[in-house]
């Protein structure tokens, strides 16, 4: 990636390199922010076996509800979903239907101003990285085709074999910010963009200079 760099000239005449020039940072929330809609349910659909599905729907339907009507959080329906349809799972198989959405589902629900804004950013020399609460076995696939840094949810694996749970948190609300924040130092680059698309993103937006909410871009300069 081309940075665009100052130079000093020293007194024996050689040039020195000094920092960057324009050192910024693009946080890029996924579902619904560079895709059209949800992803994560469609790769749990096609992921977890049809038994393991019909089970869920049955045990897991008055915690879908009260999601829908916002008296259940999302960050709770997710662990039960990934506990049900997860747990004893052979790790590689949901590797390898991670590595097949990635290539055959989500290039059809990308949305065209993600992508030319992602691409805008990579062309100014910016560091570009997806912050998501979705899976790392298709999101890593993805992004590493792109050129993009990840900061994402993992499913937690021992000798090979999935146990049903998150590895660490998932990558939501205030943890996005965290975690952007251990990665990186906010101080060093001059502009800190951040784009999201619901009120899971707002810790996200917190930390941006530059912050856009369903592409619009709202408020002020934010807190490093």
């Amino acid at each position: 990636m081309t940075q665009n760099y100052m130079f000093e000239r020293p007194r024996n005449g050689s040039i020195l390199p000094l920092a960057p020039k324009n050192m910024s940072l693009a946080l890029f929330d996924f579902d619904g922010t560079i895709t059209t809609h949800e992803t994560m349910p469609e790769f749990l659909r096609r992921s977890i076996s049809r038994r393991r599905l019909f089970l869920g729907w049955l045990l897991l339907a008055p915690l879908v509800l009260g999601y829908k009507w916002r008296v259940i959080s999302g960050t709770l329906v997710r662990r039960a979903i990934v506990r049900i349809g997860y747990s004893g799972v052979a790790a590689s198989a949901v590797v390898t239907s991670g590595r097949d959405f990635a290539e055959s589902y989500l290039p059809k629900v990308l949305r065209p101003e993600a992508i030319q804004r992602i691409a805008w950013h990579l062309t100014q020399g910016h560091e570009v990285v997806v912050v998501s609460g979705g899976l790392d076995v298709y999101l890593a696939p993805w992004c590493e085709a792109q050129g993009l840094e990840l900061l994402c949810s993992s499913l937690q694996r021992r000798n090979g074999v999935l146990t049903g749970y998150y590895e660490g948190q998932q990558c939501v609300l205030a943890e996005k910010a965290r975690r952007v924040r251990e990665r990186y130092d906010l101080h060093k680059f001059t502009e800190v963009y951040a784009y999201g698309d619901t009120f899971e993103d707002r810790d996200l937006l917190g930390i941006a200079t530059r912050k856009y909410y369903q592409w619009q871009e709202v408020g002020a300069a934010g807190g490093r």
